[in-house]
């Protein structure tokens, strides 16, 4: 009986103050929305980070007309021997053209002022260790210049210059989140006070009567539980159809660039943001209780 009397007060009370309740499950998808998109940024730029390390590079470009059969070879014949390199290739300049004119396939003009003759070979080497590539560079740097050894460039810089661009996306949407959820707790309390006052009468009676704490706080805990769990359910399918429409949509022509967000990182924002709404929509509603009508 009593568990009825609790929900349907639940029930009362979230209808009677309609507009508040619509405003605060509003305020609460948008955090929760906000929240689920920064830890699936998280997940994905740690995943693309961990792709991309494996794949990346050291590009020894030769010089364009100086550097002889001689000095390849002996080049080479290091790179074969050196216990730090996975694997090397030689890149023609005829290679390295056609490499060109498909990274900048945009730009028509540009490839057609571009000769082959004008681009330098190299060797594209991987090493076993990607962080290895301050002992690699000093072992070759003697062929820098004279030996043939034009420049030495390590594309694990260069992806760290990205990925410190996304760990700045990271931040942001973890901090505009953050400010979402501290409004929607302001909206939670203020929206529970108002439930409180409106029913003070009743309030006092039941403390006349010997009701418990817990039985008068527990329909506008509730109330805030209940926005929560809804705010989150409807936080999670925003985040599918984004799935759907966004990543799976609109940017499925660059999944070779980003990699695709899987099914079980989405789905399980759905417990997450149900518990993190639920919390803390308990815990702000019975604080607002205890500070309000004292009970």
């Amino acid at each position: 009986m009593r568990l009825k009397y609790v929900l349907s007060e639940v029930a009362t009370g979230l209808w009677r103050n309609v507009t508040m309740t619509v405003a605060m499950i509003i305020t609460m998808t948008v955090s929760l929305t906000l929240l689920g998109a920064s830890l699936l940024l998280y997940q994905q730029v740690d995943k693309m980070r961990q792709v991309y390390y494996e794949q990346v590079e050291v590009t020894i470009f030769l010089k364009t007309a100086d550097t002889t059969q001689a000095q390849k070879d002996t080049i080479l014949a290091d790179l074969k021997g050196d216990p730090l390199v996975q694997t090397v290739d030689f890149e023609t300049k005829e290679q390295a053209y056609e490499r060109f004119k498909e990274i900048y396939a945009s730009a028509p003009e540009l490839t057609a002022l571009t000769k082959a003759e004008s681009l330098p070979e190299s060797y594209r080497v991987k090493l076993k260790d990607p962080n290895s590539f301050d002992a690699f560079q000093a072992k070759y740097q003697k062929y820098v210049g004279d030996g043939g050894i034009d420049t030495i460039v390590d594309q694990k810089k260069l992806v760290e210059k990205v990925f410190s661009v996304l760990g700045s996306l990271q931040t942001l949407a973890l901090i505009i989140a953050i400010v979402q959820g501290v409004a929607a707790l302001m909206l939670v309390i203020n929206t529970i006070q108002v439930a409180a006052y409106s029913k003070r009468r009743e309030v006092a009676v039941m403390k006349l009567v010997g009701a418990s704490n817990w039985f008068i706080q527990a329909p506008f805990v509730l109330e805030a539980v209940a926005a929560g769990l809804l705010g989150a359910v409807l936080a999670y399918g925003t985040l599918v159809l984004a799935k759907i429409y966004v990543f799976d949509g609109a940017l499925q022509p660059l999944t070779s660039v980003l990699t695709p967000v899987p099914w079980f990182n989405v789905n399980i924002m759905l417990p997450v943001l149900a518990l993190a709404g639920a919390l803390v929509s308990s815990v702000t509603g019975w604080i607002a209780l205890r500070f309000y009508i004292r009970v």
